[in-house]
């Protein structure tokens, strides 16, 4: 069976394998993967981050991974080379598991593009 085809959470634990082979260390949850997207789409490598760069290293994640439905869309990047991102289209409304679920399907497909 392809693991496509495998609930949700089967998913998730392959793509965290996956990270811990390439990256050496397993993400401890949904907001460590955010970050490292985030980093990812920042494009300067692996440097240390205050506590209010890395509440925005993930955002841009976040930003990232919803675009790939049009939630948001890439508005510009700052002289510093931090994109921005502009929402386009209200997020579904649910409760936290929901939009936990709606992050992980997107986290999945951009690492399928990647």
């Amino acid at each position: 069976m392809n693991i496509e085809d495998q609930p949700l959470e089967m998913q998730w634990e392959h793509l965290l394998d996956q990270l811990e082979q390439l990256i050496g260390k397993k993400p401890g949850d949904l907001n460590g993967v955010l970050f490292l997207i985030g980093v990812q789409e920042l494009g300067m490598g692996a440097k240390r981050f205050t506590k209010e760069q890395k509440q925005d290293l993930m955002h841009i994640g976040i930003c990232k991974v919803l675009s790939l439905s049009s939630y948001y869309t890439l508005e510009h990047i700052d002289k510093e080379g931090w994109p921005h991102y502009k929402l386009e289209r209200a997020l579904p409304v649910g409760d936290i598991l929901k939009q936990e679920a709606l992050l992980k399907m997107h986290v999945i497909e951009y690492f399928k593009n990647i």
